[in-house]
C-alpha cells in the first residue's frame, strides 16, 4: 500500500497502516435541501489509519473544521437519554469536585446548552465556547455565556491574559472532532486553572473494535482514541490522567479526568492502571492489535446487504428511524438508498424535510411511521436503540419489527 501524504496528527510519522476503509463517503452532517437534490455532492475517502508509531487511529483532513462545523445540523437537545446523561453528570462533578459559586466551568463545543444550563441552574458561573453561530443562538436564548469560535492554545491564552481560567474544563464528544489535536490539549492546559480537572468524553476505540461500531467513523470525526493513545497526547501537552470511568453511551465512552501534571491534589485512581493493562491485553499496544478490523467491517457490510435484500423479495417494507451521522457513513459504505429504505425519520425539525447525504432518503417527522406502517425499522442510532424502541413501541400493532444493525445485524420483535 503506497503511503498516503498524511503525516500522524500527534506525532507526524507518516501515515501507511490502514485501519479501515470504508470507500468514499460525503460529510456526514450534510443534510440536502429539496432544491439541491439534483446538484453535485462532494464525496471523500473515508480511510481511517494507525500510525506506526504512536498507534493513534485517524483520517485524513480533506475539510476544513470551518467548513463542517461553522453551521451545524445537530442539536443536542432533542435526545431524552443525552439530556438525562448531561445532568447525572453535574450533578456528579459537583458532588465530587464541590463546585459552586465561586467555581469557572468551561465547556468546549457546548452545542445548544444542554449540559451548561444544569450548571446555570446550580448558580456556577459557566462559559461555552461553540463554533456553530446557529446553534450557539439556541444556547444564548436559554440565558448561557456563549462564545462563538473554535478553541486552541490561541483563544486559551486570549482568554487566560483576561484572567479566565477554568477549575473544570469539559469537551463531551469533541476531542474525536479536532484535527489540531496538539493545539487543541496545549490550549486547555492554558485554560485550566492551576488545581482545575478536565473532563473529556469520546467513543473508546476498544469498544468499537469489540463491537464493530465502524459506522461511528466519518470525516467529522478525526481521531479514535484508546486509553493509551489519549494518555500520550495529554502527557506530552504537561497533563495528566487521574481517572477514568467507562460509560455505556455511543455505544461505549471513556470519560477521562486530567489535571496538571505537577498537580498533586488528585491521586491516580486504581482505574487509570486498570484500564491499561485491558487494553494492553487486548493488543492496542502494537500495531498487529490494528490491522485485522477491516475484514469483520466488510463481513457487517454482506450480512446487511443479505438482510435487506432478501425482505425486499418478499415484498416487505423498511424505513429507517433516525438521521445520524453514524447511520450516513452505515448507508453510504453499504450502497443502501431508497432502493432499499423508504424513508428515515428524526425528532429534529432541522433535520425534517431534508435528505440523508449521499444517499438522498428523504427525513420524516417520527408520526410518519405510524402512517407508512414499515414492516422493518431500522434504528440508525442504535446507541439509543432503548428511547427508540420505547417511543417506537407502537409498530407492533401492524407486526413491525426492529431491525439493529451494529454489532451484527439482528431483528428485535
Amino acid at each position: 500500500m503506497e503511503p498516503i501524504t498524511t503525516p500522524c496528527r500527534h506525532c507526524g510519522t507518516l501515515l501507511v497502516d490502514s485501519f479501515c476503509d470504508l470507500g468514499m463517503s460525503p460529510l456526514a452532517n450534510s443534510y440536502i435541501e429539496p432544491e439541491n437534490l439534483d446538484r453535485r455532492e462532494s464525496f471523500y475517502p473515508l480511510h481511517a489509519y494507525v500510525c506506526s508509531n504512536c498507534l493513534l487511529v485517524q483520517l485524513a483532513e480533506f475539510e476544513s473544521p470551518e467548513f463542517i462545523f461553522s453551521d451545524y445540523a445537530y442539536f443536542s437537545s432533542f435526545s431524552t437519554s443525552w439530556l438525562e446523561h448531561a445532568r447525572v453528570y453535574v450533578e456528579a462533578m459537583i458532588g465530587r469536585f464541590s463546585f459552586d459559586g465561586s467555581s469557572k466551568v468551561l465547556e468546549i463545543a457546548s452545542n445548544d446548552g444542554y449540559l451548561l444550563q444544569n450548571f446555570v441552574a446550580a448558580k456556577v458561573p459557566v462559559l461555552g465556547i461553540e463554533p456553530a453561530a446557529n446553534v450557539a443562538v439556541v444556547a444564548r436564548e436559554r440565558g448561557i455565556d456563549t462564545q462563538v469560535g473554535f478553541f486552541g492554545a490561541e483563544l486559551a491564552q486570549t482568554l487566560a491574559d483576561s484572567g479566565r481560567t477554568f477549575d473544570l474544563i469539559i469537551g463531551n464528544n469533541v476531542l474525536a472532532h479536532v484535527p489540531n489535536l496538539n493545539d487543541f490539549v496545549a490550549g486547555m492546559a492554558i485554560a485550566l486553572a492551576e488545581d482545575g480537572i478536565i473532563t473529556m468524553e469520546f467513543p473508546h476505540l476498544l469498544q468499537l473494535m469489540l463491537h464493530n461500531q465502524f459506522d461511528t467513523i466519518y470525516h467529522e470525526h478525526f481521531s479514535y482514541f484508546s486509553f493509551l493513545t489519549v494518555s500520550a497526547v495529554f502527557v506530552r501537552h504537561g497533563l495528566k490522567m487521574f481517572d477514568v470511568d467507562q460509560l455505556p453511551t455511543h455505544g461505549g465512552s471513556l470519560r477521562i479526568y486530567a489535571c496538571h501534571a505537577g498537580d498533586t491534589t488528585h491521586a491516580e485512581t486504581p482505574r487509570v492502571a486498570a484500564l491499561r493493562q485491558t487494553e494492553t491485553e487486548a493488543g492496542l499496544h502494537t500495531l498487529d492489535g490494528y490491522v485485522s478490523f477491516g475484514e469483520q467491517v466488510r463481513a457487517t457490510k454482506r450480512a446487511l446487504l443479505m438482510f435487506l435484500i432478501e425482505a425486499k423479495e418478499a415484498g416487505r417494507s423498511i424505513a429507517a428511524y433516525g438521521a445520524p451521522a453514524k447511520g450516513n457513513t452505515l448507508l453510504n459504505y453499504c450502497g443502501v438508498g431508497t432502493d432499499f429504505i423508504d424513508f428515515t425519520v428524526d425528532r429534529s425539525p432541522h433535520k425534517q424535510n431534508r435528505s440523508l447525504p449521499g444517499t438522498h432518503i428523504p427525513i420524516h417527522e417520527p408520526d410518519h411511521i405510524r402512517a407508512a406502517k414499515p414492516d422493518f425499522l431500522l434504528i440508525l442510532p442504535w446507541n439509543l436503540r432503548d428511547e427508540v424502541m420505547s417511543d417506537m413501541a407502537y409498530i407492533s400493532e401492524w407486526g413491525g419489527k426492529f431491525v439493529l444493525p451494529i454489532p451484527t445485524v439482528s431483528v428485535v420483535p
